[in-house]
């Protein structure tokens, strides 16, 4: 370890550690606009200048290795007015376009000119004119007005996806950032992009204008998308308070996390989170009753198919019913199906429906659809597609959570093998056609609407917890399960107690010993 003072304070912090890096241990945030941790420092944006005891002019703390007794000033007049200097050249050409800026409100170029007290200049020529509308990517606009050439988005393609589009064209003041040989960004992680620039030249066209950040609140979840679990961040308009179901999802953010995803998500999990939770949403139960659509309120619906199953249970036929889960569901949904429908209801046609795998990478993309198939196989799910015949013969009441089984059998002999079925019932958030040969649909939340965990391709399991809230008449399939339990009467005193995430995980810690070593 080695020993250095910043700002009067001794630090302690290995050898080989940058200055910037042991302020940052030490509790003392650097301004900076090209430095970013996944990366070699670049040293080129000169705002992370700090004053070092013996040398004789600033130094840059991204790029400068400590030594033994070195006396570092971060806070100093010299400092200060170096600073406000490299803010003032930037500022000298950057666009007045805070107003309508889609990083407005998280840019750095703003809290830096705040801090610094910067709101003079002494340039009194015209700003330079630019591009303000450049395609680089499907979803990438470039404002080559508010670039600041931090080569952040250069570096990212060059030493993250190694796929080079982006570099820096020209010199001095007609430097620029452009595409290599007119080939746009389209590499899988082009989102990324978008959370690196540190003052909105690079923006997202399925976010730009349509929301304020201040507007949004955030919460910290798990990417459903596939089985690495990518943390991310889920900003989200709560709603109006009048308008119950208005809450909405605007964007998704990488959450860094070393071990799973690092500070990067796929665009994969970026873009299709977003349309998961807002496109063609079931916001209520419905019941399909002589060719017409009968929309039920929660109570009712979850009565109907409760006496349903009351039926059976009191015929002796409880073995009748089928139940198709998919690992879209949740460790702590998985544990209930199992054990209502398993142990205390006693149908052991159970099965697990997953979407096909679609295509991976070398990089965090997994070619399986779904976030917790460890979790299911773990729970002792088949992992296997069911055998539709099988799973039709001799079945009164057929359970379907979520609509992948559509992707596994033709429309015709699924049409066919569901006729056969007294009564269906899908438990779904989206309408995808499916709906149209079930008998019932209970609308389910979506991930960012309720609590639970996933369990990742390597076994780690990830706790979640709702962002938004769902509209009135939708349920996570958690509390589905836990109404189903207490409408059959199964074991009050346990299932009594099992009504949040939290509770059920506590139980599935004790009696499954994969889950008890990662509570």
């Amino acid at each position: 370890m080695i020993k250095l003072f910043i700002d009067g304070a001794a630090v302690e912090v290995p050898e080989g550690t940058t200055v910037f890096k042991a302020a940052e241990q030490a509790g003392i945030a650097l301004p900076h606009f090209c430095f970013h941790p996944a990366f070699a420092p670049e040293g080129t944006c000169r705002l992370c200048l700090v004053q070092i005891e013996g040398s004789p002019k600033l130094e840059l703390s991204c790029s400068t290795v400590i030594r033994e007794g070195m006396k570092v000033v971060t806070q100093s007049p010299a400092v200060g007015e170096a600073r406000r200097g490299v803010l003032e050249f930037l500022l000298a050409e950057h666009p007045l376009d805070c107003p309508i800026c889609d990083k407005a409100g998280e840019c750095k170029l703003q809290d830096y000119s705040r801090d610094y007290g910067l709101t003079e200049s002494a340039f009194r020529e015209f700003k330079e004119k630019r591009d303000k509308k450049v395609a680089i990517g499907e979803k990438l606009l470039l404002d080559r007005e508010r670039c600041i050439q931090c080569t952040r988005c250069v570096r990212f393609l060059a030493e993250v996806t190694k796929t080079h589009e982006l570099g820096v064209f020209e010199r001095g003041v007609r430097t620029e950032i452009g595409i290599l040989d007119g080939v746009p960004v389209q590499n899988g992680y082009s989102g990324n992009l978008v959370d690196l620039c540190p003052v909105g030249a690079i923006t997202d066209t399925d976010f730009r204008f349509k929301t304020r950040p201040w507007f949004l609140s955030r919460a910290e979840s798990v990417c459903p998308h596939c089985g690495r679990g990518c943390n991310i961040y889920v900003d989200y308009h709560p709603g109006l308070p009048r308008v119950p179901g208005s809450a909405k999802v605007f964007r998704i953010r990488p959450r860094t996390n070393e071990a799973v995803n690092g500070p990067w998500i796929c665009d994969v999990g970026r873009y299709g989170y977003v349309r998961a939770q807002n496109a063609g949403r079931s916001d209520r139960p419905f019941w399909n009753k002589d060719g017409a659509k009968t929309e039920l309120g929660w109570d009712t619906a979850m009565a109907i198919l409760g006496d349903k199953l009351r039926a059976l249970v009191d015929a002796g036929r409880a073995d009748r019913v089928a139940v198709a889960a998919t690992s879209w569901l949740t460790n702590e949904e998985l544990f209930l199906v199992k054990k209502i429908f398993r142990d205390d209801f006693g149908s052991g046609r159970i099965v697990l429906c997953d979407p096909r795998p679609g295509e991976g990478d070398d990089f965090l993309r997994r070619p399986d659809r779904t976030p917790n198939a460890r979790g299911a196989r773990e729970l002792g799910f088949d992992p296997a597609p069911p055998a539709l015949e099988a799973l039709a013969r001799g079945t009164e009441v057929l359970i379907l959570f979520g609509p992948h089984i559509a992707e596994h059998f033709r429309p015709a002999e699924l049409r066919a093998a569901l006729d056969g079925i007294a009564v269906k019932v899908l438990v779904t958030p989206h309408l995808t056609g499916l709906e149209g040969l079930m008998d019932g649909v209970l609308a389910s939340a979506t991930p960012a609407e309720k609590d639970g965990s996933f369990t990742n391709f390597e076994g780690r399991v990830q706790p979640f917890a709702a962002a938004a809230r769902p509209c009135p008449d939708v349920r996570s399939e958690l509390e589905i399960l836990a109404a189903l339990a207490g409408s059959l009467g199964l074991r009050p005193d346990y299932y009594g107690r099992l009504t949040t995430a939290a509770a059920v995980r506590r139980e599935l810690a004790k009696e499954i010993p994969f889950f008890g070593a990662r509570a």
